[in-house]
């Protein structure tokens, strides 16, 4: 009986094992697939899906009326914007556009998807919007459903910047509750990351809202060991800028149970390193490289 038991554990773990190895690799798109199509956009969200994303990542901003828009920035960035009279925004000028700052049908009239982006020429250019959240749930859910996909994750990004409480941007407190609003109504909590360099947002979920699964957003170099105490508890996932990335920290990552998912790899050579360090995904500008990996 005894060794009937040892081999069915050994067996067990065995199966254990084969299974963490098939995980699904975690195709991150960028702001939907930010290299090809306007970011943050639902067309470029929808074509990210196309391509094969397994989480569509994207980022959150605040308006004046409390509507939570898809945004890189809490204003209206120059490399991308135009105003509603078709005019640019100057780079001195561009914190002038706070988001927070107009109700979302101001919002909504500028231009971010015609202007000719300089790091990423070769984006698809067309007039778009900065949509609502919920409205890109709702766009994406529909489209899975009508063309039979697999149901992504959504990695929503608190985008705060540094002393903007209140100016820039609500309280994280408020920022989170504002987003987890729309989850919870959406019944998708359990298809959602919250990712954020925002310490304060992701300890107040994790008080708040426990079972919401978070990303560590890290692009300076310290121990990984530090920021897991300034944290205060284990992320999900440690999602470090690619260049801090090596074998011993993707090992001690999964030491504790982390998963590891570096920001930005946008090269079929990156997405191959990187794979053969043990990563459990990447975030990536430009998903359509995926498709060329065993060529």
């Amino acid at each position: 009986m005894h060794k009937k038991i040892l081999l069915f554990s050994a067996f067990a773990l065995l199966c254990f094992n084969v299974s963490a190895q098939k995980q699904k690799f975690d195709v991150q798109g960028k702001a939907g697939a930010r290299g090809i199509m306007p970011e943050n956009t639902i067309e470029g969200m929808l074509k990210a899906l196309d391509l094969g994303v397994t989480t569509l990542e994207m980022d959150a901003v605040i308006s004046k009326d409390k509507m939570v828009v898809l945004s890189q920035e809490p204003y209206f960035n120059n490399e991308i914007s135009l105003q509603p009279n078709g005019k640019p925004i100057s780079l001195k000028d561009q914190k002038k556009f706070n988001i927070y700052k107009m109700d979302y049908e101001e919002v909504k009239k500028f231009d971010v998807g015609s202007k000719v982006h300089d790091r990423f020429p070769g984006q698809m250019k067309f007039k778009a919007y900065k949509p609502l959240l919920t409205e890109t749930i709702d766009a994406v859910e529909a489209y899975v459903k009508e063309h039979k996909l697999a149901k992504p994750v959504y990695s929503i990004e608190t985008k705060t910047i540094k002393n903007g409480d209140n100016e820039f941007h609500p309280e994280p407190a408020e920022f989170v509750d504002l987003i987890m609003e729309i989850i919870n109504a959406k019944k998708l909590a359990k298809r959602v990351i919250i990712e954020s360099f925002d310490m304060r947002t992701l300890q107040y979920l994790h008080e708040k809202y426990p079972k919401v699964q978070t990303s560590l957003l890290i692009d300076e170099k310290e121990p990984f060991e530090t920021y897991i105490e300034k944290l205060g508890f284990k992320p999900t996932i440690y999602s470090p800028y690619s260049v801090l990335v090596g074998k011993g920290l993707v090992d001690r990552c999964h030491a504790m149970g982390i998963k590891i998912i570096p920001w930005t790899v946008n090269t079929v050579k990156e997405v191959k390193y990187f794979k053969d360090l043990g990563v459990d995904g990447i975030i990536t500008d430009f998903p359509n490289i995926m498709g060329q990996l065993d060529k």
